[in-house]
Parts: C-alpha cells; structure tokens; sequence
C-alpha cells in the first residue's frame, strides 16, 4: 500500500495570497506538479485545515486539484476535518471526506445531521481507511467524541484483511514544543485503549505544519509537514517560526522493512524564507487564548 499524505493546505477563498503573502492555492499546484511522477500510489490522504476559513470555495477548489491528480494516479482521495476547518461547508463539497464510504459515523447526539461529525470507513485493496474528526469548533486543539471511539472500537473489533490505517488531524503525539503540548489532540490516553492490540497499522496525521514519528499503543504515529508553509523549530524556545515550503509524504505499507515514511519538498524558489515569526510574548497569549 502506497500512500500520499497531504496536510494543512489552508486554501482561501480566491486564489491570492494570504495575509502572509503566501498564495495557498498556488503551494498546493506546486506541491501536485513535484508528485505527478509517483507511480504505484493506492490512495491520496488529506488530514485536515483544507480550508482557512471553512469557505465553500476554498472546498471546491481543492477537491477539483486534488482530485483531478488523483484521477491520474487513479487512486481515491480521503479528506479528514481540521480545527480551521467548517463541518457543513465539508460536507456540501466532500460529504464524508470519502468518495463511496461503507461505514458513516451516525450520531443521534447531534440534532442536525448536517454538523455531525465527519467520519467514515472505507477499503482499498483489503487496507481499510478509516478518518476520524478531531475538530473542536473554535478551538485550535482537537478532541475524538466518545461517539466516535465506540464507533471505531465497533469497526476494529473485526480485522481487515490487510489492516487499519487511522487519519485525522491532531497529533496524539508531541515533542518538548509548548504549543504542541497545548495545541494537539487532547485525549491520546482515551484513543490509544481503543486502538491497542488492534489492526491498526498506522496513524496519520497532520496540524503541526512539520514532520514527526512516534508512536501510540505501539502503533506508528506520522505527522506530515503542511502544503501552506512549514515550522521551522530551530528558533529560540518559546518562539515560532513558519518558513515558506510546500511539503508531503509517501507512506509505504505491506513490505518486509515497513512502515516507510519519506517527505516530499517542492522546489519553491522562495522555500525557507520566512512567513511570520512569532516571540515569546506572542506565543505565550496565544497559548493562554486557546489552550
């Protein structure tokens, strides 16, 4: 199983630049242009904060680059929810996040179905994808429902005949980074019960604009690195620092010597250079605003 895993493409609106100056549309068609010679791929996965804003356009436009990439690789597209991301205006574009699921998330404990979680279950060549929602409206950390850990306990309890690959957007893992710590998913301990002695192959994820390994359950945690722009950690503790540089992951699956992870750089003739940076005053409000 060959996987591309893509993240954080944070796509405005219209195709123009950001409050950065960073145009998020045009790092994803450059990011696309560096991958079109992969061969062999069984599946694209996009884990989350597709949309800035949670536009409609924006939903629209990625799914028409995406998925018009994707036809060529002729591999299906699974989209997870992110925290910038709007559960109605995902699902009027994308519905599921999945293009023909076998298994939805039903949650009688939303009175309106079109805010319900998006989480879906489908199969590609016996691997069975599963993505979860980790959004928590308003907040920039994440959270899996109860709803949806009994949902997938349900799935897991019967094997794939190839195994799980999990996806959604907040790591359950982090490094010594404050706004890591703060900032991820918030209930690892409660997933890691639900997945361990399971199937489960792999986790991957997305949110911290870098790529990171570990592991949950003794399960394999990826975190790609974003599409918009990267975190470069090499500032000063307490700051942060996003360079320009679209980026993107192949994921291998099945072999003798797997899991294997290798991060993709597209050729930005602008990579590296800085996109804001942020002190330790800022840092600090931003973690006492939202952790």
């Amino acid at each position: 199983m060959r996987i591309l895993h893509l993240s954080d493409t944070h796509l405005e609106r219209t195709d123009a630049p950001n409050k950065h100056g960073v145009n998020a549309t045009e790092s994803l068609r450059l990011m696309l242009a560096e991958l079109r010679h992969q061969r062999g791929v069984d599946a694209v996965v996009v884990t989350g904060d597709l949309a800035n804003d949670g536009a409609v356009e924006a939903y629209t436009a990625l799914k028409e680059l995406v998925g018009e990439f994707a036809r060529g690789l002729g591999a299906p597209v699974f989209y997870t929810t992110g925290n910038h991301d709007e559960r109605v205006a995902f699902g009027t574009v994308l519905g599921s996040g999945h293009p023909e699921p076998e298994s939805v998330l039903e949650s009688d404990s939303v009175p309106e179905p079109e805010v319900s979680e998006r989480a879906a279950m489908s199969t590609v060549g016996g691997w069975r994808f599963i993505t979860l929602d980790s959004l928590v409206p308003g907040k920039v950390h994440g959270h899996l429902s109860r709803a949806q850990l009994n949902w997938l306990r349900a799935l897991l309890r019967r094997p794939a005949p190839q195994g799980t690959i999990l996806a959604f957007h907040h790591p359950p893992i982090t490094l010594d980074v404050e706004t890591q710590r703060v900032f991820g998913l918030r209930n690892p301990e409660e997933l890691a019960a639900v997945i361990q002695g399971t199937d489960v192959r792999v986790v991957l994820t997305g949110h911290f604009h870098l790529q990171l390994f570990g592991f949950l359950a003794s399960v394999p945690v990826w975190v790609t690195p974003g599409v918009v722009n990267r975190i470069d950690l090499t500032t000063a503790p307490g700051t942060e620092r996003a360079v320009r540089g679209a980026s993107a992951s192949l994921v291998e699956l099945g072999g003798a010597t797997g899991p294997l992870f290798h991060t993709f750089h597209a050729r930005d003739p602008q990579a590296h250079e800085t996109v804001y940076e942020l002190g330790e005053e800022r840092v600090r409000s931003l973690v006492r605003d939202h952790g």
